[in-house]
């Protein structure tokens, strides 16, 4: 055993044991956390507007601190950029990590010396955690890549801004400095299309045994490879054992990763965002990722079905339930205060509280009242598939088609089929069956003659890739809304038909 793999072994137990501690009394675990954020933030202007130093417990947290999106913080935010200290959080950022934005065009999240250690720590204990669940150490002493974006800055005289995982990517042990890829240049080519080639050009030769990244742009990485090199991927990289991804569902994936790979190999669902690092996957046999308690984080949870409401049930980790849609808002130790990421969670365990995430409060399909939701399609497609074991999937997305030619209205699945369906007619079939079970509300409307099933259009090769590079969004860490209630992506791709 390398010398690697023998402390990796001692660090992961010595996790896992921190994480038992908290993980036994959450509730208390997030009622300290609450009180932390607030003391320490209680002589911020934006803790003087909202009197932190007169909240003593969740409901007078309540009453003072509405719930705010990104637009609603802007104010704040701004005077953060402009270089105002101790306006959110005490002093300032080290960094805004910049995303893409909907009405306001780009974000810039703050990223505090607490928050980016937490995020770090967390990335860390996701690994350690699955070194302890799989008895699995050997990837410590190969080489790991991780897709990510540019590592380059922008250097703003007030703030430094870039990608989250371009900053973290920063951050890495020195430790793992020799085993990490790709190399510093090539993580900094701008054109993702140069970049995977650069990329390949680096790890062909390594020996690669953790890779991770997003599926979709992981999926072109491999197929490039094949391409290149007319190999399995096992063939390429004959110890790669764990696959890492983050930001979307794996198993439309799967089967596809498993065919080009040449062999099952573990995966680990990570849940970052650059507002925090939310959860992981710390069991192989659990579906549900941990929701991190003890992270610099307070959670909030809003039933998704109540949450456009007047008053809307807002409630703390010891009131949620299984089997409910929430919306999750967040507190943290970079100064966001009751913040909508914007993401829906719905929770698989209780002991320890474990969440999947369900879809995009903004990204669901609804235009007759049906209120499709992103865990519901891909639930529909994975069942589908099984039952229809030739399809493989290179990606999808779902919208209304409110005003067809002729006919009902109805859903229009937008498919790029790695293997295609022998019969597109039964599998969109399977598929609407499987939506129906999943979603009453859509049964109704399809048994009532309001909709009429499913309609699947097949898309050439690259149709998404070209639609993400016409955004200006081809690269690592973007990736395609599952469905829609308009037809601004389906409009655009129905083009390349």
């Amino acid at each position: 055993m390398s010398i690697k793999s023998f402390f990796g072994k001692i660090l992961a137990k010595r996790d896992v044991s921190q994480t038992k501690k908290w993980s036994a009394k959450p509730v208390e675990t997030q009622r300290k956390v609450m009180l932390q954020l607030l003391n320490t933030a209680a002589h911020t202007a934006f803790g003087k507007d909202h009197g932190f130093s007169k909240i003593n417990n969740y409901e007078d947290f309540k009453n003072q601190v509405p719930v705010r999106d990104y637009e609603g913080l802007k104010p704040y935010i701004e005077r953060v950029k402009n270089g105002e200290k101790d306006v959110l959080w005490k002093g300032g950022p080290m960094y805004f990590a910049k995303t893409s934005g909907t009405t306001s065009g780009a974000k810039f999240i703050p990223l505090t010396k607490e928050s980016l250690a937490h995020q770090i720590k967390a990335a860390k204990s996701a690994l350690l955690h699955y070194i302890v669940d799989s008895g699995n150490h050997h990837f410590i002493n190969g080489k790991m890549i991780f897709l990510q974006g540019s590592p380059e800055l922008d250097m703003n005289p007030k703030v430094p801004n870039g990608r989250l995982s371009g900053i973290v990517a920063n951050f890495v042990p020195s430790y793992l400095q020799t085993n990490r890829l790709p190399s510093y240049k090539t993580n900094c080519i701008k054109d993702w299309e140069q970049k995977i080639e650069a990329i390949i050009e680096e790890t062909l030769p390594e020996d690669m045994r953790l890779i991770s990244g997003i599926p979709s742009w992981a999926q072109m990485y491999f197929e490039r490879l094949q391409a290149k090199t007319g190999k399995t991927i096992s063939e390429i990289f004959p110890n790669f054992s764990l696959f890492v991804f983050g930001g979307v569902n794996y198993e439309p994936y799967r089967k596809k990763f498993e065919e080009m790979i040449g062999k099952k190999v573990d995966s680990l669902e990570l849940y970052p965002a650059s507002e925090g690092f939310i959860a992981f996957q710390d069991r192989q046999d659990e579906k549900g990722l941990l929701l991190l308690l003890d992270y610099g984080i307070f959670y909030e949870f809003i039933p998704a079905d109540e949450f456009n409401d007047e008053t809307p049930t807002r409630i703390s980790l010891e009131e949620v339930k299984m089997g409910i849609n929430y919306v999750l808002i967040l507190n943290t130790n970079a100064g966001l205060w009751g913040y909508n990421i914007g993401d829906t969670v719905a929770f698989t365990s209780l002991k320890p509280y474990r969440i999947i995430v369900t879809g995009r409060i903004k990204h669901f399909t609804s235009a007759f009242g049906e209120h499709v939701i992103a865990k519901e399609v891909e639930e529909a497609i994975r069942l589908a598939m099984q039952q229809c074991t030739e399809v493989e999937l290179s990606e999808f997305t779902v919208a209304p088609q409110t005003e067809p030619t002729e006919g009902l209205p109805y859903h229009e699945w937008l498919i790029e089929f790695a293997t295609e369906a022998k019969d597109v007619g039964l599998f969109a079939k399977l598929v609407d069956d499987n939506l129906k079970a999943q979603n009453s509300y859509y049964k109704d409307l399809v048994e009532g003659k309001v909709l009429r099933q499913l309609q699947i259009t097949s898309l050439p090769k690259s149709s998404f890739h070209n639609y993400m590079k016409s955004q200006g969004k081809l690269g690592g860490q973007n990736k395609i809304p599952r469905l829609a209630n308009d037809r601004k992506i389906a409009d655009f791709l129905a083009k390349s038909l």
